[in-house]
């Protein structure tokens, strides 16, 4: 993911934590605030329950693979709102046992719900 769409500072990551959107999934916790930037920017987590550092670095791979294709790409819920969105993405260990279809499913489940909560 390019610089311009990822959540970098611990500051940007605890707005997120504290905003009101929020999904929750078997693979997928999704925390989501408005933005005032110009564009949709996702941060991405691993849960300290993956053990074992290459585990949490697949974990963390996967997740943000699906981040750009469900939530940064053009034909995704977040976008067409016209709301820009900080996205927080904490992965738990069912993800590196879900297949990439399954986890890019839940990842679209999360974009829907979080554009469908009330402003």
């Amino acid at each position: 993911m390019k610089r311009r769409y990822r959540l970098r500072r611990h500051a940007e990551f605890q707005s997120a934590f504290a905003g009101k959107r929020i999904y929750s999934g078997k693979a997928l916790v999704a925390f989501a605030v408005p933005a005032t930037g110009v564009s949709n920017r996702v941060g991405v987590t691993v849960s300290r329950t993956v053990k074992g550092s290459v585990a949490r670095n697949r974990a963390r791979r996967r997740v943000r693979e699906l981040a750009r294709e469900k939530l940064l790409g053009p034909d995704s819920p977040l976008t067409s709102l016209g709301i820009r969105y900080d996205v927080v993405l904490i992965a738990r260990p069912a993800a590196l046992v879900m297949s990439f279809a399954e986890l890019g499913e839940e990842a679209s489940q999360a974009a829907l719900k979080l554009s469908k909560l009330n402003r």
